[in-house]
């Protein structure tokens, strides 16, 4: 009989609670896209953050894939995003897997048959505190639990369906 050990416990919780966060994405995700509350791109997503109420941002995904590391431009981008993130309290998601953002929002992000820019996107309620989502309540937690792990931008995996 094998008796499992503290670090092999504390393995199997993370990947379960890795896959209920990931679900809990693509709920939100689902849930935003038909209610406009969407914005794809870093440019849009920067546009957006300089116009509008960032109180209206409950979520910030930034989305690479292994070929972006070295987008010099992009990284900048990324810096500058997180930085007015963490100023205005927005919660921010690193998503490793653009191929499958794209899947989950599938033809809602295509404007005139092009696919639109994953690598940032907001979601937005304009009544942040009227969209009382459970799956939005669990992302908002892993966040902050997160933090207080000194990780203040969590990299979570979106895995292949």
């Amino acid at each position: 009989m094998h008796t499992m050990t503290f670090e092999e416990l504390n393995g199997d919780y993370s990947s379960e609670r890795m896959d209920s966060v990931s679900k809990a994405l693509e709920e939100v995700l689902r849930t935003a896209l038909p209610r406009g509350c969407i914005t794809v791109g870093v440019y849009e997503a920067a546009k957006s953050l300089n116009v509008r109420d960032p109180d209206n941002v409950v979520l910030c995904i930034l989305a690479t894939d292994d070929e972006d590391v070295t987008d010099v431009a992009l990284q900048i981008h990324f810096t500058l995003i997180q930085a007015f993130c963490c100023e205005n309290d927005i919660n921010i998601l690193r998503v490793n897997n653009t191929q499958r953002l794209a899947e989950i929002l599938g033809s809602g992000v295509k404007q005139g048959g092009e696919p639109m820019d994953l690598h940032c996107v907001l979601v937005t309620s304009p009544h942040s505190s009227t969209w009382k989502d459970p799956a939005l309540s669990k992302l908002n937690r892993f966040c902050r639990e997160s933090r207080c792990l000194d990780q203040w931008v969590p990299i979570i995996n979106l895995p292949e369906r």
